[in-house]
Order: structure tokens, then C-alpha cells, then sequence
């Protein structure tokens, strides 16, 4: 415990952060050794949920499913937008402050000489809460890939993987096989390992056999058959005519779909009727995905930062026309695929408004129109010294009809909500 321990949340925050001399330091032998330290072994039911996309909307329909049928619910996810609380979820309600405060103080004094990064500390931290409130079942998001990530000290009941792509090349590889494996780390012998990928890599289909997981993959475990208005889900029970998701993309349909697998495997402890799951289909929501702020001009915020999530954001945008112009106010990481983010939103844009993003790993606004340049686009583009000066001009050329989408990056969304609240 440091001699003068922190009286704020935001003074913890700080602390965590020069805590560690890594931003990002996998491996689990940290972890593990102050996990035993504060005697936390859940005895309830735990979820992990990993995925290159997708993981946070699987997260959003687990808890509200489960809230909707009346459990306390966990939900722990990364990273936040606006406010570090938004990690910590208990029965539907970010963690408070003095909460938060209670769960480092903790972990800090069960830690002892032993370093943790931020990451790590704010998992333990998280899983605390959740023991102290005794909610009925934990939902952990994964941080980056699986077999590494702190929420993987956890053993989990059931297990999902919802998408496998390209992302995180420096610490997970360069190839699906390689990711896949990593993402795959999160399954074990004999648990339900749910996998949302419809072409999942070898390499994950190849490690649930290896580990004799109970390994139910959409397309032959469980299925999603769309409707004029709605959809049908299969797997060991059939759900017909269920309600669309509120959030937008056809995509949705199977982050949904693990949703539910993943209920299916729990039901002897944790029962949800039909009724909870349609009504967690439309109130599941979560902040930056495809998120459209009434207008006008119509705002759409989207974390997208890889090609695979650009692809979706494009297809959204396809299926809901706006009479005007799509005006872009990208900003992304420097070390993510920044052409190929480029290159799968470049059909859909009329203007580029570009951002630096002055954080660590923050792109210029020259480097992306260097991608831009790359690939040869026909609208005009503007450079612009931050989000906040792009953000500005699009508000000025933005007619009543056209549309601004801002994405590539949490940072990016953040800082235009704040705009937008400001």
C-alpha cells in the first residue's frame, strides 16, 4: 500500500498507471499470484468472452438477458469512454467511486511486492466487486487476445469466442491461425467453448479438440435463420420470431446468437425464459457501436479500428442511406491497419475530415492521408491538428440532411462525445 494511499478515484487511476513499467505485459503468473493472495474463487457462475469484434455487443446481450430475467449480474468490460466506471457493471449500474476505491485499496494490499499493470489490477479489482456483491454470474470481456489476458486466471463455466480477425499483430501474430490460437486460450476441457466465427481458423477448431472443450460453433451447434422482420434462433432449443437487436448490423444476429449458446449451457443454474432473451435482444446496448446521435445532421460514432470492423461500419452506413453526404472525421492508433480501415470505408464517404490523436500511438492526420493517397480516393480531404478542430469543421459544413460519422478509434469517439455534451 502506497505510504499515502489515494483519496480519489481519479488519484488511484494515476497511480495505476506509473504502477507498472508496461502498458501492456501479457502472461498470467502476476496475476495468478494475487488472485490466491485475495482468495478469489468465484462460486459463481463466470462467462469469458474474447473475440477480435464483436465481444462487447455478446457481453451487452448477456447481462441484459440475464438482468432481464432477474440475476445479478457482473459485467466487466475495456476500455471505457468517458468514465472508468463504465467497466465495472453490477445489476445493470456502473461501480461508484468509493466501490471502485474499496476494490484497489484490495488489491493493492494483497499484491504485495508483486507488479501489476493496469489492466490486471482493474481485473482483480473488478472480480472483487463482484464476490463482494454476490451477484449470480460474472461476465468477462477480454482485454486483448485469450490465452494471456488477465481474465484468463478465471476458469470459466462457458467461454465465447465471437470473431477472429486481424488486430493486435505486435503481441497476438500476423496471421487468423496465430490469433485464433490465442484467442482459443480462453476454452477449457470439458466447458461449453462457443465459437461465433463462421469461418473460424483451423487453428481454434483444432485446440478445442485438443483440450476435449465442449466446443458448439455457429452453422452446426447453433444457428441463426433471418425473417422478413425478425429471426429465428436453433441450437438445443429453438427461439422463433425473435425481435431484431437494437443495435444495427446483420452482424448482430450472431453476437446475439453466442449469447443465447452461451445461456443455453448454463441453464441448470442459471434459467432464462424466452421472455428475458427477447427482451435483452432490444434493450442490449453499448456506447460507440454504430451509435447514431439524432440530428440534424445525423452523427454516427463507431470504435471501428480494423479492416473487419470498417467492413461493418460500411455495410451499416450502406443500410441506412442519408439523402446528403457522409462526412468522415477519422481518427485512428498508428499501429493499426490504417489502409486497409481506409479502404473498406472508402465507397460510403463524400468528405474526409482527418485527426491526429494525441495520445500514445497516435496516428497524424498526415499519416492517414497517406493512406488516403494510398488508395487513391476521389473526395476531398482536410488535415486537421485534432478531433476537436475536425469535429468543428464538420459541424460547419455539415448540411441538414448530410451525416457525420466519426470513428477509428475509443479515443476518437470519446472526445467527440465529450464534444458533444460540451
Amino acid at each position: 500500500m502506497p505510504e499515502n494511499p489515494p483519496a480519489s478515484l481519479a488519484g488511484w487511476l494515476t497511480y495505476l498507471e506509473a504502477l507498472h513499467p508496461k502498458t501492456i505485459e501479457l502472461g498470467l503468473a502476476r496475476v495468478q499470484t494475487v488472485k490466491v493472495a485475495l482468495q478469489l474463487n468465484p462460486a459463481f457462475p463466470v462467462v469469458l468472452v474474447g473475440g477480435t469484434n464483436g465481444k462487447g455487443s455478446a457481453c451487452a446481450y448477456l447481462e441484459a438477458m440475464l438482468n432481464a430475467a432477474g440475476y445479478r449480474v457482473g459485467l466487466y468490460t475495456s476500455p471505457h469512454l468517458l468514465r472508468y466506471n463504465e467497466r465495472v457493471r453490477i445489476n445493470g449500474r456502473d461501480a461508484d467511486d468509493a466501490a471502485l476505491c474499496a476494490a484497489f485499496a484490495a488489491v493493492e494490499a494483497a499484491r504485495g511486492a508483486v507488479s501489476l499493470s493496469y489492466f490486471e489490477f482493474g481485473t482483480l479489482a473488478a472480480v472483487w466487486l463482484f464476490a463482494r456483491a454476490e451477484v449470480d454470474v460474472a461476465i468477462l470481456e477480454v482485454g486483448l487476445g485469450g490465452r494471456l489476458d488477465a481474465v484468463n486466471v478465471f476458469d470459466p463455466d462457458c467461454a465465447i469466442v465471437t470473431s477472429v480477425a486481424i488486430d493486435h499483430t505486435d503481441y497476438l501474430g500476423d496471421t487468423r491461425e496465430q490469433i485464433g490460437f490465442e484467442k482459443a486460450g480462453i476454452f477449457r476441457a470439458g466447458r461449453p467453448a462457443i465459437c461465433g466465427d463462421v469461418h473460424p481458423p483451423q487453428s481454434l477448431l483444432q485446440h478445442a479438440v485438443s483440450i476435449a472443450a465442449d466446443l458448439r460453433a455457429i452453422g452446426t451447434a447453433f444457428e441463426v435463420v433471418p425473417q422478413a422482420d425478425g429471426w429465428h434462433y436453433r441450437g438445443q432449443r429453438e427461439y422463433r420470431d425473435l425481435p431484431n437487436p437494437a443495435m444495427a448490423g446483420g452482424y448482430q444476429l450472431d453476437n446475439a446468437a453466442c449469447a443465447i449458446a452461451a445461456l443455453e449451457t448454463l441453464n441448470q443454474r442459471l434459467p432464462v425464459p424466452a421472455a428475458a432473451i427477447r427482451q435483452g435482444l432490444q434493450a442490449a446496448r453499448v456506447a460507440g457501436r454504430f451509435q447514431v446521435l439524432a440530428g440534424p445532421p445525423e452523427v454516427v460514432l463507431d470504435v471501428a479500428h480494423n479492416p473487419h470492423a470498417a467492413q461493418a461500419l460500411a455495410a451499416n452506413l450502406q443500410a441506412r442511406p442519408c439523402t446528403g453526404r457522409t462526412l468522415a472525421l477519422w481518427a485512428m492508433l498508428a499501429d493499426k491497419d490504417i489502409a486497409g480501415v481506409a479502404q473498406a470505408l472508402q465507397p460510403e464517404v463524400d468528405e474526409w475530415l482527418l485527426a491526429g490523436l494525441d495520445v500514445p500511438r497516435g496516428a497524424s492526420a498526415q499519416t492517414l492521408h497517406e493512406a488516403l493517397d494510398g488508395i487513391a480516393v476521389s473526395a476531398p480531404v482536410t488535415c486537421c491538428e485534432s478531433v476537436a478542430a475536425a469535429w468543428r469543421l464538420a459541424c460547419e459544413r455539415a448540411r441538414e440532411n448530410d451525416r457525420i460519422c466519426a470513428f477509428g478509434s475509443f479515443y476518437t469517439v470519446a472526445q467527440v462525445l465529450q464534444l458533444v455534451d460540451g
